[in-house]
């Protein structure tokens, strides 16, 4: 096993036009590596203070950015992927240590950073209005005007890719960001800030304020010169990021987790099918906001998936993600305690748990490390059928037939995404018509890309992620009506 010792990444302030900014009455937070709770770094804890002068920072240079040719901004943006693949093996590293996953994870990751600024970059020169064929008497025609500064607030459980996700369409689009993100995984956002700078960007284009929730992201949701807010985390959070935007009749991005059904058909490639339900649910130890964990399987077949998937699971490793293994560590200790809580609930409510998972003998005492656990016997009134847990816990349940699989998908407060294993086209074609959720995998769960529109329904949130559709989502369109004869 690789020792875990690394160097103290260092202590870091937020990152406001293009330097460094320390906490509040010199505050700091300690950053801790899950995987044996080691302190790697430490943060600045941000203020409204430090807020504000983030967002002037971003509101000047977005009238600048704006001006810019979209061809520029494009060279731009393609140049800050270029930087982040050529320092690929050291982010992943950081990113490992900060927030506990596999390195391979990780590494996969950065590569989906870098996408989303080549993506989104190609994109900045091409992203056209419409012309109106209103008569000959008049010239109309529609631009995409960008809304100015707009607040990112992050979650931890892919801190890089969903700073990508976001703010790279944001750019793109001729807007100003400035980024809050999780108190508990900060540095990769930090460093991404910096990488920008040093590829052209201008300084207090990209502003990071670190610190908490409480009082960095109230601030940024309150400031009046934030013209629109993205959010990824909870709902509970997401209701009072909503109603900070509503008050001040801002637009808004919320993503808000899942509950997310993959459902297996009698006709389904089974080895496919079970080897997709081990990553839909296991990957990033569960901590995906569009994991699979409600697993339907055709009563038909379920004793023998359930066989097969004991068997996959029995194979992972867990471990610390330096050493790059199935599953690493929960993230932080809250959510840690969280799952193990889940857990016990599942087993008070009837269900059985099988646990599966290979434990590793030398895993780090102070590790918020949880093996792999299947409940079967699973009912949809349960709480582990309807609460996302957020971790490697997986529900399977059964159906008889495709009309009680997508009745009992659908029973959901949730709407992000489902799977669908099956052989036949039209079950296929029926069932992501009727599956009540933002984004449907058939026959491979986490199917598409940088380039596929991603967001939820119900309470999943509203607004949509990847893809053209966020280029829509950073920018308001205006008219334009000419009266020429």
């Amino acid at each position: 096993m690789t020792a875990i010792a690394e160097p103290v990444l260092g202590r870091h302030g937020s990152f406001v036009s293009g330097a460094e900014v320390g906490g509040g009455a010199g505050r700091y937070r300690a950053v801790v590596n899950p995987a044996d709770g080691s302190v790697v770094g430490e943060v600045a804890d941000g203020t409204p203070e430090t807020v504000d002068e983030a967002v002037r920072a971003a509101t000047d240079q977005a009238r600048v950015w704006r001006s810019t040719p979209p061809a520029r901004r494009s060279r731009i943006l393609l140049d800050i992927a270029a930087a982040i693949r050529a320092d690929a093996e050291s982010i992943a590293r950081a990113e490992t240590l900060d927030n506990g996953k596999p390195l391979a994870q990780a590494a996969s990751d950065v590569e989906s950073a870098a996408r989303y600024f080549e993506f989104f970059g190609g994109y900045a020169d091409k992203f056209n209005g419409d012309a109106i064929p209103l008569s000959q008497a008049y010239v109309s025609y529609t631009v995409h005007e960008p809304f100015g500064v707009v607040g990112h607030i992050l979650p931890w459980n892919a801190p890089l890719q969903q700073a990508a996700r976001g703010i790279a369409p944001c750019l793109a689009a001729g807007n100003a960001v400035v980024a809050k993100p999780s108190e508990e995984t900060p540095l990769s956002t930090l460093r991404l800030a910096r990488i920008a700078v040093e590829c052209g960007l201008p300084a207090g284009l990209f502003n990071v304020v670190t610190g908490t929730g409480a009082e960095v992201g109230a601030a940024l949701c309150a400031h009046p010169d934030v013209r629109r807010l993205a959010f990824t985390g909870s709902v509970a959070t997401g209701r009072a990021v909503a109603a900070a935007a509503a008050d001040r009749v801002i637009p808004s991005t919320l993503e808000l987790g899942g509950k997310s059904a993959n459902i297996v058909f009698a006709d389904a490639d089974l080895d496919e099918a079970v080897a997709g339900a081990v990553k839909a649910s296991m990957v990033n130890a569960g901590q995906i906001c569009s994991a699979g964990t409600r697993l339907l399987v055709d009563e038909r077949i379920a004793e023998r998936f359930v066989e097969l998937l004991t068997a996959a699971l029995d194979r992972l490793s867990v471990g610390p993600g330096i050493d790059d293994p199935d599953i690493g560590a929960i993230t932080t200790r809250d959510q840690f305690e969280k799952v193990r809580r889940y857990i016990e609930i599942g087993e008070a409510e009837g269900a059985t748990a099988i646990r599966c998972g290979r434990a590793v003998a030398d895993r780090p005492a102070g590790g918020f490390y949880v093996d792999p656990v299947v409940f079967v016997q699973v009912r949809n009134d349960m709480r582990i059928a309807r609460e996302e847990v957020f971790g490697p816990v997986l529900g399977v349940q059964t159906f008889r037939d495709e009309e009680e699989a997508v009745t009992l998908a659908n029973d959901s407060d949730y709407g992000l995404a489902a799977g669908v294993w099956t052989a036949d086209l039209g079950t296929a074609l029926r069932t992501a018509r009727d599956l009540e959720v933002g984004q449907v995998f058939v026959n491979e769960y986490f199917a598409g890309g940088v380039e596929t529109p991603f967001g939820g329904v119900k309470r999943s949130g509203y607004g949509r992620e990847k893809g053209l559709a966020a280029m829509y989502e950073y920018t308001q369109s205006k008219s334009v009506n000419i009266k020429i004869g």
